[in-house]
């Protein structure tokens, strides 16, 4: 099945310009998802926009968007005139600064797309713009307008391919300083050894069953059950109290000696 794109437009580097496609790296479509239902009749619950002032559904042909300047006072803007104010970087990706690989910081990151040739005529301009960023280890910074804002994007060389990172406002992103600074660095040295040998027990290689989620696993197996009819089994009566749970004051030595012994325990049990 051929990839579906989200973008389609032009990677410019001064005068080399080829014809990109881009689609979102990620995706949502495997969430369990709900409708929201009508318990009475077991009917879909359908979501409208209503005037107002008139109380009656609006006609998808009659909707705009609308900037207050006053109450109840709207400047109204249709689809064409949002299209007339489009800027260049609708269609464009114009690379107009390299910085190095690593001097980006992981905050800034937003949400990351594949970028790849759309035909082979421009297979080796775009080859040419991603090996050079690769042997100089920098990524290029550009703007591009996403969900009608132009958006800063950053362009990393990956594989045969480019990702490119939408990145988020300076505004939005809070200095960590505001939250780190009152942290106080009295780490006893005698206890980073015994960390580190406890990082070293418990390294594996990355996997991304690191990253399953268990509530969705839960979930459709509910449905199935829901499906197949089965009758949820009554609750066990007399079931014991639950046990008190253990004080959180503890002794970080003993409590890092007893990681060690734990897990090296359950290396051998395994």
């Amino acid at each position: 099945m051929a990839p579906r794109y989200y973008w389609k437009g032009y990677l410019k580097l001064s005068l080399v310009t080829c014809p990109v496609a881009m689609t979102p790296a990620t995706s949502e479509s495997e969430k369990v998802r709900f409708h929201t239902l009508n318990r009475d009749t077991g009917n879909r619950v359908v979501s409208q926009y209503i005037d107002s002032v008139t109380g009656k559904p609006v006609k998808g042909e009659n909707e705009a968007k609308g900037y207050a300047r006053g109450e109840n006072d709207y400047v109204i803007l249709t689809d064409d005139d949002l299209d007339r104010v489009a800027l260049d970087t609708v269609k464009t990706i114009d690379i107009e600064k390299f910085v190095a690989a690593d001097s980006i910081e992981w905050v800034y990151l937003e949400k990351p797309h594949y970028l790849m040739p759309d035909d082979a005529v421009g297979n080796e301009a775009f080859a040419v713009i991603r090996d050079a960023m690769k042997a100089d280890k920098v990524v290029g910074v550009s703007k591009l307008v996403m969900g009608r804002r132009e958006r800063a994007v950053i362009l990393e060389p990956r594989d045969e391919g480019i990702i490119l990172w939408s990145l988020r406002f300076g505004d939005e992103v809070r200095p960590e300083e505001s939250y780190f600074e009152d942290i106080v660095d009295d780490a006893d040295p005698d206890l980073v050894p015994l960390v580190q040998k406890l990082i070293k027990q418990k390294s594996a290689r990355w996997s991304t069953n690191m990253v399953s989620d268990p509530i969705q696993t839960s979930l459709l197996k509910l449905i199935e059950e829901k499906k197949k009819l089965l009758k949820p089994k009554k609750a066990a009566k007399g079931r014991a109290a639950p046990a008190e749970p253990a004080s959180n004051v503890v002794n970080i030595m003993d409590a890092l000696k007893k990681s060690l012994e734990a897990d090296l325990k359950g290396r051998k049990a395994g």
